[in-house]
């Protein structure tokens, strides 16, 4: 839940991964909240896993946002990226004497521990385990997630629509409400962050190819894997304290170009 902490002057927050998804939203509303903004990338000089560039990048910051991704169906993978890129980050934070760290992290990782999401669990490991104040947040799937799915499930020349309970959020309210968290006190476990309603996944991906003119068959798939299986089991649904966004998915595919 978002802090009732106002900060009496503008402060300076860093966002690690800020060119992404959720991050290049996260930038402009740190910035529309009057606030100064660091973007950590590799473009800028900053590398995560290396640490590279890190301590200058840092000095001065009052927040720290960590939006860092990496694209990866392999748990070793994924859990390799995480506890590097998001230990070097703490570890800087805490030498540069920054105030608070945020991490955006994902509804149901804890109950889905495989792939992709088992990095994401030692991520939030590393960051409760750090001496430095914290907050984690954990976020539905973004609307964006359907146009992801429809470029990568395929199988051959065919797009495949996954089936799976999803509540997906706009991407742009997960970077303000990172930048709220991010300009309060530190929270440690915030309520998560989800969506206005519940989607079924392979409607949403159909919804999304037909909104760009693909005019082929989309069918739905229950994908195997135990991530897929989970999500089929509404474990990444969240629970009745979820902050609830206002975009849905169709209002999100009525903004699309």
């Amino acid at each position: 839940m978002s802090s009732s902490h106002t900060p009496s002057h503008p402060l300076v927050i860093a966002v690690a991964g800020g060119t992404g998804v959720v991050g290049r939203h996260t930038v402009d509303a740190v910035r529309a909240q009057g606030h100064e903004c660091r973007v950590l990338t590799r473009g800028r000089g900053v590398d995560l896993v290396s640490g590279r560039g890190l301590d200058a990048a840092l000095d001065g910051v009052d927040a720290v946002i960590d939006t860092s991704n990496v694209t990866t169906l392999s748990a070793g993978r994924s859990t390799d990226f995480f506890r590097a890129a998001t230990g070097n980050l703490i570890a800087a934070a805490e030498h540069a004497g920054v105030g608070h760290l945020v991490l955006l992290s994902i509804v149901g990782v804890d109950r889905m521990p495989y792939d992709y999401y088992a990095g994401k669990v030692a991520q939030e490991a590393v960051v409760e385990a750090s001496a430095g104040p914290w907050t984690i947040l954990r976020a539905t799937q973004f609307h964006e997630f359907a146009g992801q799915l429809f470029s990568r499930a395929r199988l051959g020349p065919l797009h495949l629509a996954p089936r799976a309970p999803v509540q997906p959020i706009a991407a742009r309210e997960v970077g303000e409400h990172l930048a709220t968290l991010a300009a309060g006190a530190p929270g440690g476990r915030a309520d998560d962050l989800a969506g206005p309603r519940e989607e079924r996944l392979d409607d949403m991906v159909r919804r999304y190819a037909r909104r760009t003119r693909h005019r082929g068959w989309v069918p739905s798939v229950s994908l195997p894997g135990k991530q897929m299986k989970g999500m089929r089991a509404g474990y990444a649904l969240p629970d009745e304290h979820a902050v609830l966004g206002t975009q849905t998915f169709a209002d999100w595919l009525d903004e699309l170009d």
